[in-house]
């Protein structure tokens, strides 16, 4: 049987991991969040919140991880035409990476931005045909 990996006997060291993802979005969506037209607010500001709390929270979501104690989170964007990119980093002095805890962050920044958009996303029939999250990857990952 499985479980936690036993991480008792490593020492603790500075770690650090940068996620990365994007969201697909129309180009008149971008051009509302970036005139701060979005009916629920600012879809960028509420995936920030949303995302602190997430990453706080990874070890509850993803049951095989360690709930560490984490010393920085920072959230990037960068709104191009037609989608949002995100990078998550996340800081930490621990026993084990901070990898899932930056990849659960960037997954609810980008469906947090949906969730704030979807309104003006949907088309006649109320799907979401350009509508698409992709390239949810880690970027990098150090330990110092």
């Amino acid at each position: 049987m499985g479980g936690m990996i036993d991480i008792s006997e490593k020492n603790q060291v500075h770690r650090e991991a940068v996620a990365f993802g994007r969201i697909i979005l129309k180009e008149s969506t971008i051009q509302k969040i970036r005139a701060g037209e979005v009916k629920k607010g600012c879809p960028l500001k509420v995936a920030e919140i949303a995302c602190l709390n997430a990453v706080k929270q990874t070890h509850l979501l993803i049951p095989m991880c360690h709930q560490i104690s984490l010393n920085s989170i920072t959230v990037e964007y960068k709104i191009n035409d037609g989608n949002i990119e995100t990078t998550v980093t996340v800081k930490t002095i621990a026993q084990t990476g901070v990898e899932m805890e930056a990849l659960i962050g960037v997954s609810i920044v980008m469906n947090n931005v949906w969730d704030m958009v979807k309104y003006l996303e949907k088309d006649e029939n109320g799907q979401y045909p350009a509508t698409r999250i992709e390239e949810i990857k880690v970027l990098n990952k150090k330990k110092m």
